[in-house]
């Protein structure tokens, strides 16, 4: 038993979990995409629900079948590179989730300034001039700005994403700064100050704190108050991280997925079908987008507490290659 559980098969079965979750979690991003946007019937007649005729029952069928693909794939994947260690496949679905951060930044870093452009030029009477009134009436409606606007420019910012190595912590954070000092100056100095400068501020700025957790997981530089992990060894910190990872980390971040995505109504999914904007005049139509971060943070954590999980594996049965914890470890 013993060699079971610090060998092969511990490995195995670790990775197989972490594989199958993520294709659980892409499975679940598509349907809910598929239920709530293609009006699809989903898997709940399956389960009982409502199925109005053999053809939805069919969809149902084809919609639960995603998720068995998607385990099937994981499982194909893992039985087909059985030497690969825990570390590689950590370090693997940690640069996929890099990428996601990094298209993220991209795209509020995008959105936010297109969006107060447009924002200004129609608080100062321009738009109208410049792109004629059926143009600009349109762009004044949310439905159109989301659809026509900000999603080619999302799609933009993970084609940049791929190409781009940086994280843009940094130069997020220095926007918010910059983008704050823009409205102290324009209140006290010139006496302008308009809504959307606000808005924008608070885009950038939610986006910096829901996206950068991902990134302070891996950098362990999140808060962590005890008077007991620091005095552990590597093999024991790597159980308190992967028990941390199977029984709290991954959990909250399938609550948060559920009940902002559950239902058409849910937190998440109502914003974002209506476009949701501010009632402020004038001010970004990105609402929408500030609800949509909840999932993107659900969605990266749940990524990183997966390869989390893996590397507390990796050092408890004492594989080379760990991170140091004991600089963290104060946090």
């Amino acid at each position: 038993m013993t060699d079971y559980w610090g060998g092969a098969g511990l490995v195995r079965a670790v990775r197989l979990f972490g594989w199958v979750m993520l294709a659980v979690t892409a499975a679940f991003l598509v349907n809910n995409y598929l239920n709530y946007w293609q009006d699809l019937p989903g898997v709940a007649p399956l389960f009982g629900g409502a199925a109005n005729g053999a053809e939805n029952m069919g969809l149902s069928v084809l919609q639960a079948g995603l998720y068995v693909a998607g385990a099937v794939l994981a499982a194909i994947y893992v039985l087909g590179s059985r030497d690969r260690s825990l570390r590689a496949d950590s370090a693997r679905i940690t640069a996929f989730n890099a990428y996601l951060v990094r298209s993220v930044f991209w795209a509020v870093l995008i959105v936010g300034l297109t969006d107060s452009v447009i924002a200004f030029l129609r608080v100062e009477g321009f738009l109208e001039a410049i792109v004629g009134s059926d143009l600009a009436g349109n762009i004044s409606k949310s439905q159109f700005r989301g659809a026509y606007i900000h999603m080619p420019l999302i799609a933009v910012s993970f084609v940049i994403g791929a190409f781009t190595r940086t994280l843009g912590f940094t130069w997020l954070a220095l926007l918010v700064v910059a983008a704050e000092l823009i409205i102290v100056i324009g209140r006290f100095i010139f006496s302008y100050e308009q809504a959307f400068l606000s808005d924008l501020v608070r885009f950038w700025y939610a986006a910096l704190f829901l996206f950068g957790s991902a990134y302070t997981l891996l950098e362990e530089g999140h808060v962590r108050v005890d008077v007991i992990y620091a005095g552990l060894g590597d093999k024991a910190k790597g159980w308190v991280n992967a028990i941390g990872s199977l029984i709290l980390g991954i959990p909250l971040c399938w609550v948060i997925l559920v009940i902002g995505m559950g239902g058409k109504q849910n937190i998440i999914n109502s914003p974002i079908l209506s476009y949701e904007t501010t009632q402020a005049t004038f001010g970004l139509y990105v609402k929408y987008l500030m609800a949509g971060f909840l999932g993107v943070f659900a969605v990266t954590m749940l990524v990183q507490f997966v390869a989390y999980l893996m590397d507390g594996v990796a050092d408890l049965r004492g594989e080379p290659g760990g991170r140091d914890h004991s600089s963290t470890a104060a946090h």
